[in-house]
């Protein structure tokens, strides 16, 4: 089975955050980190892996992408927060 993964990468804690999806975890991140994906993650430093989901099931991964994008930002934060209380970067967690 294909897994899929709701993500929120940071630029720093309470700072600037993206929500993306992903079927290569480890892959997509490092291209973040590297600067390969040039636009909006590039241009505002957002490097830092917070918070992640991993379904089987595409059509739910993007459905609770667009959730995400929708919420409020407080909620984000309240969301990240409850699983990664210091803002750390699991993207060296999950390489592992």
């Amino acid at each position: 089975m294909k897994n899929y993964y709701p993500y929120i990468l940071a630029s720093k804690k309470n700072g600037t955050l993206y929500i993306g999806i992903t079927s290569n975890l480890i892959k997509r991140i490092r291209e973040h980190k590297t600067g390969v994906i040039k636009g909006f993650t590039q241009k505002y430093n957002v490097k830092r892996l917070v918070y992640y989901e991993q379904t089987e099931d595409i059509n739910s991964a993007i459905a609770r992408e667009k959730a995400l994008k929708k919420w409020k930002r407080d909620w984000k934060i309240q969301l990240i927060e409850k699983e990664n209380p210091n803002w750390e970067d699991l993207y060296f967690k999950i390489i592992l």
